[in-house]
């Protein structure tokens, strides 16, 4: 799994990915530590992210996996909109927060 912050939106007008209505946005991952790693992916979102949410992101084989995804050609897909993340023993991310 990769978590990261919602970017932006990419559009395209044709695509072979054989997933209708699909909504591609551009996902900046983050560091364990929740620091960006400058490092983006384009991702399917099927859950309806908004911009700036910090979201849980599958690739690879594992990105087919879902009902929309299933034998598509797509490899990365929004999984999971994060409400918090904690480590160390605190809370190092809160979506009420922000």
């Amino acid at each position: 799994m990769i978590l990261g912050r919602i970017g932006g939106q990419v559009v395209g007008t044709r695509r072979a990915d054989g997933v209708d209505g699909a909504v591609y946005l551009l996902v900046e991952e983050y560091a364990r530590d929740m620091k960006p790693s400058g490092r983006y992916l384009v991702v399917l979102d099927t859950l309806g992210a908004g911009q700036d949410e910090v979201v849980l992101v599958s690739q690879g084989s594992s990105a087919r996996q879902t009902e929309t995804t299933k034998n598509k050609a797509v490899d990365a897909v929004i999984v999971g909109i994060v409400d918090q993340v904690c480590s160390g023993g605190g809370r190092i991310y809160g979506k009420d927060a922000h």
